[in-house]
């Protein structure tokens, strides 16, 4: 498959950071938000993105050239011209619904439609659409300019073509791939939430405080970041609906999402991007 121009849905951490590496390894590139305010603001995150990486060597091209090649999008029918197409609208399957539906009356039938879903259903997603064949999983990890792993995930009805299609993809990209199955939370979340809910839960029964577990997981288990840190800025609500999809996927009480999580999201603490989480950034 000879992809050119890179769709990307959604213009927020995930979406801006797929299209910065889409447009740093050589692809023009659709970017879609519902307004231009989301729009320009992903695109004042990517150009300071591409000049820290630049400064550092990471990359040898020219920011201009590479800005050049991401054209922002405000409406889905733009989406005619593209190859191929990922969505990476919040983690919400009405939302992802609508979205994917669109697409798939805007694109031709024998394009491949990507989702860059954290956890729901590939197999449920691709249903949503009428090329179940020519759709799967795209599960790019946060930061995407600096993380190198794609996890790939086959729906029921996704063809051995797509797969190779989308893999090849991945490592023109510059991404290593790994397969998972399409089970709830496939492999990544399916270890990480429930690590990152069961610090929840050490928080909310005194265990420690959320500066001791981070501290113990950082210098004891050399974890980059502490789970409570890394919940932050993933987003709590975000980490709520992958417990609750991974939970309602097994009906097993293991997966419980932790009451205090849940308390924490009905405040509006939601991490990094509300000011306040597991730690204060009202005034970081």
């Amino acid at each position: 498959m000879d992809i050119k121009t890179l769709g990307v849905v959604g213009a927020g951490t995930m979406g801006g950071g797929i299209a910065q590496v889409a447009a740093t390894t050589g692809f023009d590139v659709l970017l879609h938000d519902v307004t231009p305010e989301l729009l320009d603001r992903s695109l004042k995150i990517m150009d300071k993105s591409v000049s820290k990486l630049i400064e550092k060597g990471k990359i040898k091209e020219d920011k201009a050239a590479i800005l050049g090649r991401v054209k922002p999008a405000t409406s889905l029918a733009d989406f005619k011209n593209a190859d191929f197409v990922v969505e990476a609208v919040f983690e919400d399957l009405a939302v992802k619904k609508g979205v994917l539906q669109e697409l798939d009356k805007i694109m031709a039938p024998e394009l491949i439609i990507a989702s860059n879903t954290s956890s729901i259903s590939i197999t449920k997603l691709a249903a949503l659409t009428s090329r179940p064949g020519r759709f799967m999983g795209m599960h790019f990890m946060n930061p995407v300019p600096l993380m190198t792993l794609v996890e790939l995930i086959k729906g029921i009805a996704t063809t051995p073509e797509t797969y190779a299609a989308v893999k090849a993809l991945c490592e023109r990209m510059g991404k290593v791939t790994a397969e998972a199955n399409d089970f709830p939370g496939f492999i990544a979340n399916r270890v990480l939430m429930p690590l990152i809910n069961e610090a929840i839960f050490c928080l909310m029964e005194g265990v420690g405080t959320a500066e001791a577990i981070d501290t113990v997981m950082k210098l004891g288990m050399n974890h980059p970041m502490g789970p409570l840190a890394l919940a932050d800025l993933i987003g709590l609500d975000v980490c709520l609906y992958i417990m609750e999809v991974i939970h309602e996927g097994y009906q097993d009480p293991k997966y419980r999402p932790c009451p205090l999580l849940k308390k924490y999201v009905a405040a509006g603490y939601l991490g990094r991007k509300s000011g306040r989480g597991f730690y204060n950034y009202a005034q970081a």
